[in-house]
């Protein structure tokens, strides 16, 4: 994947040693995406963070992001990675988080290329259970935004947005949260096509698109492997995924993923 270069005026070149923001000093790169790098960083006042910059080049639209993600600074759950901060730089919109030491799929690739197995499926059993306690909070509408009580659809449940703090599974990256009023709710941005909701295809989440995405997690961290083939690049109308194959789970594993 290619360096995340921003051409905005006065923007910061990532690279380890600057300083985005006064007493942030950036250490490493940890990861990488299309739209964003999360560097660990040594924070003013205390031990090293986790640093997103996710690039940004419109200010209302900034403005917007800021405010929605710093919605999320005050939910305070055990299986949610904590923010400390957002702010904008030139560029970038900048979130401090606490840092990780692994993602699910760093530990999938761990047991897959480095002792031939898939994850125990005990332990990750737990780590799902932790997850899912984490999506029960955020889709319950019991969050006050804009003087109303929402839940959030998070958007981008997939391995690479678990992280791991100690012996702890935390779901991270809120970027695509979306607020919920109803059962329906239009979704202005796809996350990851593969691990998305059928409904979402059609423009909209459900109470449950998330929950469906939890259930292609487990299967990609247990087998490897997609219980669907990839969506095409360019979707029709009537677009619909086949039925899920579940042939590479046990028997007691299907129902609930089915479900």
């Amino acid at each position: 994947m290619p360096r995340v270069r921003n051409n905005a005026p006065g923007a910061i070149v990532l690279q380890a040693g600057a300083e985005p923001s006064p007493g942030y000093r950036l250490r490493r790169l940890r990861g990488r995406g299309g739209f964003a790098e999360v560097w660990e960083a040594d924070s003013p006042n205390g031990p090293p963070v986790a640093l997103k910059f996710m690039l940004s080049s419109n200010a209302s639209t900034t403005a917007r992001e800021v405010r929605s993600m710093q919605s999320f600074m005050a939910m305070n759950h055990p299986h949610l990675v904590k923010t400390n901060g957002v702010w904008s730089i030139p560029g970038y919109i900048v979130i401090d988080m606490e840092l990780a030491e692994a993602t699910l799929l760093d530990l999938m690739l761990v047991y897959h290329n480095d002792l031939g197995q898939e994850i125990d499926p005990p332990l990750l059993c737990l780590y799902m259970w932790q997850v899912a306690e984490a999506l029960d909070f955020l889709n319950a509408r019991r969050h006050n935004l804009d003087s109303r009580k929402v839940g959030f659809q998070h958007g981008d449940v997939k391995p690479n947005n678990v992280l791991l703090v100690g012996d702890q599974a935390k779901l991270t990256d809120h970027g695509l949260a979306t607020p919920t009023h109803g059962s329906n709710t239009p979704c202005p941005r796809q996350g990851t096509r593969e691990y998305a909701a059928p409904e979402v295809f059609a423009g909209y989440y459900s109470d449950t698109s998330d929950q469906f995405s939890l259930a292609v997690t487990y299967h990609v961290l247990r087998t490897g492997t997609f219980p669907f083939p990839p969506p095409p690049e360019t979707l029709s109308r009537n677009f619909a995924r086949p039925a899920a194959d579940l042939c590479l789970v046990t028997e007691p594993e299907r129902q609930p993923l089915n479900r």
